[in-house]
């Protein structure tokens, strides 16, 4: 796939990127993984001697950042900082991802509480997103907005009216099923890949009533079509790759993505190193930018966006301090593999391409977000393409969808 002829430069692009509305469709961490304070690398070195798991600190530390937002407000400056440098103006986080359902509601309700004080704390700076409105409101005004989304269906446990507690609450998007199976349908690395459940048709249904977007990302390619049929609305895909460029049993197939474009949904592209190429443990954002093109090429230049699932440089969606972990705490695969008595939750496998030696070449963290639009515009999109891109098609769906 070659680069058609670049009709912006690389500072027409910078520019561009600074003046078009930035919509990232999944930056999971956006609440809990911005700052590293003193209070928080004190407290890391703690856990390191008492031998928490590198989820625990996880936890332990978003809890940490969250009162260092309510009551520093050097912390403030630094969290709307990387913000600002990012030029991101929206970015969808995530408060529920593959854990066991037993907690599963009381977390959601925890990291959602926990979003909510960033919001309260940072006084008009971050908007809570609750319809297209507060989209194009929040880019007026120079501010930057959070969408609430879950990456797992499973806090609704069989209550249904989970879903409406939850829409109160502000969530707007929610994708159907991780990487395991659950109540709803099966997820794309789970042993075998079936469809909707008859419960997840009537979650797809509640979810079409209360008008919340119905992301299959993390879904199996046949609880995508299932999703497809059974919904009135268009869906999304918030943060994938494309299978056709390389395959990964996260990335989705050509047929299902022009599908969704056919009904009018939504496909955000990933710079997750291990899922965009498999040539290598490093890779590129021309990697990233093949898949951008392909997909145009699928689905139209109307349904294609960008969900970076990525906040610092490694092989998983991490958070911005992630290189400060000690080797006493690895990430997902390598602790499972050290510690097989112990359930993976997380459904992500040796094979799937996320260990720790995998990275991407002019990424380092959120902040250089801006390298994605000189990029596209290296490969030849010119300034309206770039637009629809980086912000405009996601409002469009919003605005179908959400409302």
């Amino acid at each position: 796939m070659k680069k058609k002829k670049q009709l912006i430069s690389t500072n027409e692009a910078k520019i561009l990127h600074e003046e078009s509305l930035v919509i990232d469709s999944q930056q999971p961490p956006i609440t809990t993984g911005l700052i590293f304070t003193e209070a928080m690398k004190i407290e890391l070195l703690t856990m390191e001697k008492l031998g928490y798991s590198r989820s625990q600190a996880i936890e332990k530390l978003s809890q940490i950042a969250t009162d260092e937002i309510i009551n520093s407000k050097s912390s403030r400056n630094e969290y709307m900082s990387i913000w600002k440098k990012s030029g991101v103006n929206i970015a969808s986080g995530t408060y529920s991802v593959g854990s066991p359902i037993e907690n599963a509601f009381e977390n959601s309700v925890e990291k959602i509480s926990q979003a909510k004080k960033y919001v309260q704390a940072l006084n008009g700076e971050l908007n809570l997103i609750l319809n297209s409105q507060d989209i194009e409101d929040t880019f007026k005004s120079n501010k930057r907005g959070l969408i609430l989304d879950f990456q797992d269906t499973i806090p609704f446990g069989t209550n249904l009216d989970n879903i409406n507690y939850f829409y109160e609450l502000g969530l707007r998007v929610v994708q159907l099923t991780y990487n395991l199976r659950n109540l709803v349908g099966d997820g794309c690395t789970e042993r075998y890949q079936t469809g909707l459940s008859y419960f997840g048709k009537t979650v797809v249904e509640r979810l079409n009533d209360l008008n919340m977007a119905i992301d299959v990302s993390h879904s199996s390619q046949q609880v995508g079509w299932d999703a497809l049929e059974v919904s009135k609305s268009p869906i999304i895909i918030t943060h994938s790759s494309s299978n056709q460029i390389c395959y990964h049993d996260r990335g989705k197939d050509d047929d299902l993505a022009k599908a969704i474009a056919d009904k009018g949904g939504f496909f955000g592209v990933v710079i997750v190193p291990g899922f965009i190429q498999d040539n290598g443990t490093i890779a590129t954002l021309d990697d990233f930018a093949r898949h951008v093109v392909h997909l145009v090429n699928v689905m139209g230049i109307d349904h294609v966006g960008i969900g970076s699932d990525i906040c610092a440089n490694g092989p998983e969606t991490g958070v911005i301090f992630d290189s400060e972990f000690p080797e006493n705490m690895p990430g997902q695969i390598l602790y499972y593999k050290q510690n097989p008595e112990e359930f993976n939750w997380g459904g992500f496998r040796d094979y799937h391409r996320l260990t720790p030696e995998y990275r991407i070449q002019g990424y380092k963290n959120f902040g250089d977000w801006p390298n994605l639009t000189v990029k596209l515009a290296e490969w030849g999109f010119n300034e309206i393409e770039l637009k629809k891109l980086l912000g405009l098609n996601y409002l469009r769906y919003f605005k179908e969808v959400v409302g």
